[in-house]
């Protein structure tokens, strides 16, 4: 005789309703923001950090300043 094991018990639970699928592909509410990803030299990064925070600003805040500095210089 072989062995059977019994089958397993679902422990999903039940599928969801149509209204709870309906509701869950609705999109989040945009921040208004985008990310801008690019990378950097490990010795640049952690002197731009170190400058904002000496500068007690966030780094989004420095490079804000440094994109305006430079988009004035070549206007």
């Amino acid at each position: 005789m072989t062995n059977v094991p019994p089958p397993k018990p679902n422990r999903k639970g039940p599928p969801p309703s149509a209204e709870t699928v309906l509701h869950n592909l609705a999109q989040l509410p945009s921040s208004g923001l985008k990310p801008l990803n690019f990378r950097v030299s490990p010795e640049f990064h952690r002197e731009f950090k170190t400058f904002a925070a000496t500068q007690g600003r966030s780094m989004v805040e420095v490079l804000h300043e440094a994109f305006d500095l430079v988009r004035e210089k070549h206007r």
